[in-house]
């Protein structure tokens, strides 16, 4: 049987916050201060992302390394499940608002939406 890759991930970082709160004895620490910390924790990562893209326009260009920025990318969605997990998400849940939300953008772009047809509508 094929494990939902969505839920695998979900079930990765939930063992590896755990281990980290054990290992680190953070049990002190507030599901607050922890949405908190893994927001600029991916704060971080996003300008480490940003490094790798050349977004210095001031710079000469360097090539692309695909790999680096693949990395960073994984380390963002490492903090943003663990952020799920801490508020009680579940993978289906998420998959359900991301759905949702991906819906309400697509109304958006065509005009469909009550909150401002005309700021979206292309």
């Amino acid at each position: 049987m094929q494990t939902d890759k969505l839920e695998h991930i979900f079930t990765l970082q939930a063992a590896f916050d755990d281990a980290l709160q054990q290992t680190r004895d953070l049990s002190h620490i507030t599901r607050e201060q922890w949405i908190q910390r893994e927001t600029l924790a991916m704060l971080s990562e996003l300008a480490e992302l940003i490094d790798e893209v050349n977004f210095k326009w001031w710079k000469n260009p360097k090539p692309i390394n695909e790999d680096a920025v693949k990395g960073e990318l994984v380390d963002l969605l490492h903090f943003l499940v663990s952020m799920c997990l801490k508020m009680g998400m579940t993978a289906h849940e998420l998959h359900a608002l991301y759905t949702q939300k991906n819906r309400e953008n697509f109304d958006r772009q065509r005009g469909d939406t009550i909150k401002d047809p005309e700021g979206y509508k292309a």
